[in-house]
């Protein structure tokens, strides 16, 4: 795992060195430079495969080709039989990856499984060639200006080292982070600065700064209607099992975080099977014979411990557990903002961040259940338009008469989804009257005039021959789980030089998962109801059977509390007080005070916001 950047700059060195210092976390093992009169790329390294050999860049035979690379390619072995004529220097996964570039061009994204994003400096073209991966699992960043490509980046902090690079607020990411809680958008909060796109390649001519985009793979559900589900739970094991042992590859020590809900408990338990299956090979730290270490947090009153030991005691793991008080964690905040480099209100990442820390102590590679809900069928808003159907037979004029009611009570909600087309209600993860600022909650708080939401029209469009409920798996593996689930995971963990590999979103999985039929997803109000199936009488059955945890935090509780200190950090900040309604947000806060209202979402949303703007925009990082 590494971190890249590259300045499209004639010799640029002490800037490149600056921008691969800025992400120093991210690769505190070694660092590798290229420069020339019309590039300077640059990288930090965390060794974890061929650790002696695996220095970057790593040039062809003939130096035409320099690669930086940041992630995992998992079956690089397999790949490597494919070029028996290549003369390889060295045992690592980014040395098959230049040499498959070589022979088959973009054609060797197609053969990857892994975790990526690389740069292919072709030192005669004079083209840089950036892939990232199927997902979008590793970040990647780029700056362009007037038209041309100036620089790109794993993470945003190293534009900063730039001359001439002045970070400027991008508004309308703001406008939609309120509603989503992250920005959907490609552009990022710095104006001029976007995301790559998961399963996209882009090709950069360094004479003149131009790019050209290109999507080279795509997530389609091809659902198998003659699916039998002994068939389908049997396909489901075994292609887990084989992921698990291929995200296990490493020359260094392997645990896994473990929450005590079925996506973890599956990972760890197929963790410890296929370390018991490698007692031949006593040298490979990562399939070494004993217990596998598993690490689970909590937050005071609200801790997994329990149900992550019911786990974690019948594999006899070697588990790890951690407490994090309200102080603690609201003293970290700021340091876990500098890492996310944009704003991100999702209060469980802070829990990735103190069990990072905590892993980090132990190994320098987690495995963990990332994805899981989106590819097979996890989240209980799922069901939503099955419950729906069943108001089928009630007219909609009734319907209509029923929402026109002029006070909330409870079901409301429920009939207006049920009188919506999805398309204009689901927008991810939520939906418009469960966003965290609700849409005209947002034009009323905002000041000046209102600028434009994220659309998802050219995701729906893709996807009308499909279910609602399978729709919203699409709509979430192309937002939800880019945005706020990976984006989380990976800047938390890469915070304490800890690479996170999440064996759910492999590409033979979601090969797997996409041909199974809604009967298998969701039954009897269940949930992933084959992967449950998969793990029946493996998984102790009160873990097989039981709801999604994911790392739930007290933030309601917490900000009830005396945080003046915090509640000022939001009124005083000058990008709040110039674009917010300061007095609406006062309400807000005091209203949450006397607890006439919940509003911890929306001051917790407000307050990353603020201390984004104060860290990056303001001050800088301190």
């Amino acid at each position: 795992m590494c971190g890249i950047a590259g300045i499209i700059e004639p010799k640029g060195k002490e800037t490149i060195e600056k921008m691969t210092q800025a992400i120093l976390h991210r690769g505190p093992d070694d660092d590798g430079y290229f420069v020339d009169n019309s590039v300077a790329l640059g990288m930090r390294r965390l060794s974890i495969i061929d650790l002696s050999r695996g220095k970057q860049p790593i040039s062809s035979v003939d130096e035409r080709y320099q690669i930086f690379f940041n992630g995992e390619i998992y079956n690089y072995k397999e790949i490597k039989k494919e070029l028996p004529d290549y003369p390889f220097k060295t045992e690592s996964d980014t040395e098959v990856i230049l040499a498959g570039y070589i022979k088959w061009g973009d054609g060797v994204l197609g053969r990857l499984r892994g975790m990526f994003t690389f740069a292919i400096y072709d030192t005669k073209e004079k083209k840089v060639f950036l892939a990232r991966d199927f997902f979008g699992i590793k970040p990647l960043y780029y700056w362009a200006s007037a038209g041309q490509i100036k620089a790109f980046s794993s993470e945003i902090k190293s534009f900063l080292e730039i001359p001439g690079f002045k970070p400027e607020v991008n508004d309308t990411a703001v406008y939609n982070y309120l509603s989503y809680q992250y920005n959907p958008l490609t552009e990022t909060f710095f104006k001029n600065v976007y995301k790559l796109p998961p399963g996209h390649s882009m090709t950069i001519d360094v004479l003149s700064g131009a790019g050209t985009i290109k999507k080279y793979w795509q997530f389609e559900f091809r659902q198998d209607a003659d699916m039998r589900s002994e068939e389908g739970a049997e396909r489901i094991k075994g292609v887990m099992k084989d992921s698990v042992a291929h995200h296990m590859i490493a020359d260094v020590p392997v645990g896994s975080f473990l929450s005590g809900g079925i996506d973890s408990s599956i990972i760890a338990t197929l963790m410890q099977s296929v370390r018991g299956e490698k007692k031949t090979r006593p040298n490979d730290p990562s399939h070494s014979v004993g217990q596998i270490k598993t690490f689970t947090v909590g937050f005071e009153s609200l801790s997994e411990g329990r149900e992550a030991k019911e786990t974690s005691d019948p594999l006899g793991t070697d588990h790890h557990e951690i407490t994090v008080g309200a102080d603690q964690y609201f003293e970290a905040l700021p340091e876990a903002v500098w890492h996310f480099d944009e704003p991100v209100a999702d209060p469980s990442a802070l829990g990735i961040y103190f069990l990072s820390k905590e892993a980090r102590r132990h190994v320098k590679v987690v495995l963990s259940g990332e994805g899981s809900d989106e590819l097979f069928g996890g989240y209980n808003i799922y069901l939503a338009p099955i419950a729906s159907a069943k108001l089928k037979w009630l007219p909609q004029v009734v319907l209509k008469l029923f929402l026109q009611l002029p006070f909330e009570y409870f079901g409301k909600n429920y009939l207006r989804r049920a009188a919506t087309r999805l398309e204009d209600w689901y927008i991810g993860q939520k939906y418009f009257n469960e966003s965290i600022f609700q849409r005209d909650e947002i034009r009323k708080i905002w000041k000046g005039e209102p600028l434009e939401f994220n659309s998802l029209k050219s995701l729906y469009k893709n996807i009308s021959h499909l279910s609602d409920s399978t729709k919203m798996q699409y709509v979430d593996i192309h937002t939800w789980l880019v945005g706020d689930i990976l984006a989380k995971a990976d800047k938390m963990t890469m915070a304490h030089s800890l690479e996170l590999r999440v064996p759910f979103l492999d590409r033979e999985v979601a090969r797997v998962a996409a041909t199974i039929p809604d009967k298998f997803k969701w039954r009897g109000g269940e949930t992933k109801y084959l992967l449950r199936k998969a793990f029946e009488n493996i998984l102790p059955e009160s873990v097989r059977t039981r709801r999604k945890l994911g790392f739930p935090t007290p933030i309601k509780n917490w900000l009830t509390e005396d945080r003046t200190e915090l509640y000022d950090t939001i009124l005083n900040n000058i990008y709040i007080k110039s674009h917010l309604d300061v007095a609406e947000i006062k309400k807000i806060i005091n209203d949450h005070l006397a607890k006439r209202r919940d509003n911890s979402r929306k001051i917790y949303l407000l307050l990353m916001l603020a201390l984004w703007y104060n860290a990056f925009i303001n001050h800088g990082h301190s």
